[in-house]
């Protein structure tokens, strides 16, 4: 593509607005970033950054300071893997074309520095991104997402000039859950669509006359006209809470799940004990499985199993969190684990090496046995009893 087709320039409101469209891991887009920052000298620079991939730009290795415990206990696993299998799957595409991550987005920093402009942090939080996506789905498509990403670790990639031209019509967050989001199209506009919204509105109202803006050359169409356009940026900046029917469940299920033990037992003990080993066997024998299926150690694998039938009558607490405080404490991630989760992360062997990534998915996936045991248990109590 020419530079011509990749800078974009729109006049809004006595503001001249200079699109940059970019490939996240691309030489020649780097060099255009500083070429038109450079000539044009716009009084604010725009960049696809939030504040917390801003931060770890800064300091690559701060995530390495991160205390695993603190993680469990603020429900932050999930968003933690995330963040580090793009991270890890941006630099392996970087390495295959000799180019560092984000360079793009760096010289963006670096060229309005130089300048004087204003640096503007244009993307929304990536945590708000991942909420918002893991809110749209049901319980059945999150167990699907979430296997769908796992049978996809191990895939190869091989970048051709092709893929890398092609790249410039595709997020980097997209392209990480391609082949997913054809499963999930709801995904696509909380990523892209969403996005587009938000960029546009912190793009437009940055200050100066003139602003030049450094995009994923996915952004650029849908911000070229979202800039023309009010945006509702209180409502996707928010986390929706989850759904009433959600909530209900969450206490529901457990009610009824002990009302029907208790049901049991007025009918007859024996048959009261028979429904409360259904419920113990199924939830703790799920949840040790999945545990185990992620090589956890034998005592989170026992941990499992005990916590299970407690922690799956209370919609406050999960089995994964106290499994996986039992394994972090037990196998404590090494400095070597730490240097290599970015290498790990990127295949199953990786996960099952690496203490840390392990940790992480013994909470993951105990978590799901868990639930999966409880839908199995309540099901076969009704059965009985019926």
């Amino acid at each position: 593509m020419t530079e011509q087709q990749n800078v974009t320039r729109l006049e809004y409101e006595g503001k001249e607005i200079i699109l940059i469209a970019t490939a996240h891991v691309s030489k020649e887009s780097v060099e255009l970033v500083k070429e038109v920052i450079s000539t044009e000298r716009p009084d604010s620079v725009c960049i696809e950054l939030d504040q917390e991939r801003f931060d770890n730009m800064q300091d690559p290795e701060a995530w390495q300071k991160t205390d695993l415990v603190k993680v469990i206990k603020a429900k932050k696993v999930g968003f933690m893997i995330a963040n580090l299998f793009l991270g890890s799957y941006q630099k392996k595409i970087a390495r295959q074309l000799g180019v560092a991550v984000g360079g793009e987005m760096k010289q963006g920093i670096e060229s309005a520095q130089e300048i004087g402009a204003q640096l503007v942090l244009a993307d929304r939080s990536i945590q708000t991104t991942f909420l918002r996506i893991w809110r749209k789905l049901g319980f059945g498509e999150k167990v699907k997402l979430l296997f769908s990403l796992i049978w996809s670790i191990d895939e190869e990639v091989d970048i051709t000039e092709d893929d890398l031209q092609e790249m410039l019509q595709q997020d980097m967050l997209e392209s990480v859950i391609a082949d997913v989001r054809k499963q999930f199209p709801q995904i696509g506009e909380v990523l892209i669509g969403e996005r587009d919204q938000y960029l546009a509105n912190r793009i437009k109202n940055a200050p100066g006359p003139k602003i030049a803006a450094v995009l994923g050359g996915a952004h650029v169409p849908g911000v070229k006209e979202e800039i023309f356009k009010t945006q509702n940026i209180e409502e996707i900046s928010s986390v929706p809470p989850a759904g009433p029917w959600a909530k209900v469940a969450g206490w529901f299920i457990p009610a009824a799940i002990l009302l029907l033990i208790g049901y049991a037992f007025l009918v007859d003990v024996q048959t009261g004990w028979q429904q409360l080993s259904t419920w113990v066997l199924w939830t703790g024998s799920l949840a040790a499985l999945f545990t185990a299926l992620s090589f956890g150690h034998p005592l989170s694998i026992l941990t499992s199993f005990v916590a299970a039938p407690f922690t799956t009558l209370n919609p406050v607490l999960a089995c994964g969190w106290i499994s996986g405080l039992v394994e972090a404490a037990i196998r404590k991630p090494a400095v070597e684990d730490l240097q290599n989760v970015g290498e790990d992360i990127l295949s199953i062997k990786g996960f099952y090496r690496n203490r840390l990534l392990r940790t992480l998915l013994v909470i993951v996936m105990t978590n799901l046995g868990a639930s999966i045991g409880t839908f199995v248990a309540g099901a076969d109590i009704i059965k009985h009893l019926i």
